[in-house]
C-alpha cells in the first residue's frame, strides 16, 4: 500500500478537522508517518481494505520491521499535538511495560510513538463486570508507581493542582453557561475540591494515575489461540497524572451504563464504584467524591454544545447519582447514550 493512500477514518477526520490546525495535520500525516517508516526501517502492516484504528486525538497504524516476516508485531501511534499526548511517552517509559503496552521507540517532535502491538478487538467494552473489576483492579495496582527521582515525573499536572483550579473555573463556567444544572451539584464538587485539593494533598499517598482508564484502554496481547488471561490485559492511552488513585475510577462509571440493572440503576452504578475501589485496595468514598468533580467539569464542557445534549445529560445522572440525589427532568439512565454515541 502507498505510504499518501493511507486511509483515514471518516469520524476521525471529521473530528479533527473541527480543532484549530487540524486539516493542516490532517494534510501532512502521510509525511509524518513516512518519516517514522523510514527512520525506524519500519512498513505498514495493513491488510487492503483495512482502516487505521484511531482513538479521540491519534491515528494507530500496524506496522512491521523490514526484515522481520511476521505479521506485524507494532503499531505506529500518530497524535494530534495536544497536552495528554505531550506526556504519553513520560508515562510508559515509567511504567516500562509493566501493566502498561511497552514503548518501542518515540519521535516527541512529532508526537509519533511506536508501541508493541496488542489485540484491538480484546479489550474490556463487552467483558463480564467481574472480569473487568479483576483487571481493573490489579493493573491500578501495577501503575500506581510512588514518584522517585526520574525526571519524568516533572511531566505531570498534579490531581490536587487541578482541584484547587477548579474551585475557581468551575463556578465561572456554570455562571457563563446560564447556570445549566442545579446550584446543589455544583456545591457538591466544590466541596470535593476544596478538601482534596488542599487537605487531600497533604494526606494522601500520591502515585503515577492514569486518569482515562476506562474499559477501551484496556487491551490483551495478541494471542495464537484461546483468551486471553487475566494478566495478558495491558492500559493503553494514559492521560497521566500524580496524585490519588481515586481519581482513575470515574471513567468506569460513565461507560457501560447500559448494562447497570434496570431495577435500580443508580445503586448499582455506586455498587460498581465500591466493588472497583476495593478491588483495586482504593477508598470507594474517595472515589465517589472524584467522580462527582469529573462529571460535573465534563458537564460544563457538554453544557454548551447542542449535540452532546445525551453526554451533558448523562454526566449529570453520574454526577447526581455519586451525589447521592438525582439531578431532575433526565431520561431513563439506561436510555442514556455511551460516550462518542451522542
Amino acid at each position: 500500500m502507498g505510504l499518501s493512500t493511507i486511509p483515514i477514518p471518516d469520524s476521525f477526520s471529521r473530528r479533527i478537522s473541527r480543532i484549530s490546525g487540524g486539516r493542516d495535520w490532517l494534510a501532512r500525516v502521510p509525511e509524518l508517518v513516512e518519516a517514522r517508516l523510514t527512520e525506524w526501517d519500519l512498513e505498514l502492516a495493513l491488510v487492503p481494505g483495512q482502516l487505521p484504528w484511531n482513538g479521540h486525538g491519534a491515528l494507530v497504524v500496524p506496522v512491521k520491521e523490514k526484515r522481520n516476516d511476521d505479521d506485524g508485531t507494532a503499531v505506529l501511534k500518530i497524535a494530534f499535538p495536544h497536552a495528554e499526548a505531550t506526556v504519553e511517552a513520560a508515562a510508559l517509559r515509567l511504567w516500562g511495560g509493566n501493566g502498561s503496552v511497552r514503548l518501542l521507540r518515540e519521535d516527541p517532535a512529532s508526537c509519533t510513538l511506536l508501541l508493541e502491538r496488542l489485540g484491538a478487538e480484546s479489550s474490556l467494552q463487552k467483558a463480564p463486570m467481574d472480569l473487568a473489576a479483576q483487571v481493573w483492579g490489579g493493573l491500578v495496582r501495577q501503575l500506581s508507581l510512588v514518584p522517585d527521582h526520574r525526571p519524568e515525573w516533572n511531566e505531570f499536572e498534579h490531581i490536587a493542582a487541578l482541584a484547587e483550579r477548579f474551585s475557581d473555573e468551575l463556578p465561572a463556567d456554570w455562571e457563563m453557561l446560564g447556570r445549566p444544572f442545579p446550584r446543589w451539584l455544583l456545591e457538591a464538587a466544590l466541596e470535593v475540591c476544596q478538601t482534596r485539593g488542599a487537605v487531600g494533598r497533604r494526606f494522601s499517598k500520591d502515585v503515577l494515575v492514569h486518569t482515562d482508564f476506562h474499559y477501551l484502554n484496556i487491551l490483551a496481547r495478541v494471542q495464537d489461540s484461546g483468551g486471553p488471561a487475566v494478566e495478558d490485559y495491558l492500559a493503553i492511552d494514559p492521560q497521566a497524572m500524580i496524585g490519588e488513585a481515586e481519581f482513575a475510577v470515574a471513567p468506569l462509571l460513565w461507560n457501560r451504563i447500559g448494562d447497570l440493572s434496570p431495577a435500580g440503576p443508580e445503586a448499582a452504578l455506586v455498587e460498581r464504584c465500591e466493588v472497583f475501589s476495593l478491588v483495586a485496595g482504593l477508598d470507594p468514598d474517595v472515589s465517589r467524591q472524584w467522580a462527582i468533580v469529573r462529571e460535573v467539569e465534563n458537564a460544563l464542557s457538554y453544557a454548551s454544545q447542542p449535540a452532546h445534549r445525551g453526554d451533558f445529560q448523562r454526566s449529570l445522572w453520574v454526577a447526581g447519582t455519586m451525589a447521592g440525589r438525582q439531578v431532575p427532568g433526565l431520561p431513563a439512565a439506561l436510555t442514556l447514550p455511551e460516550p462518542g454515541e451522542a
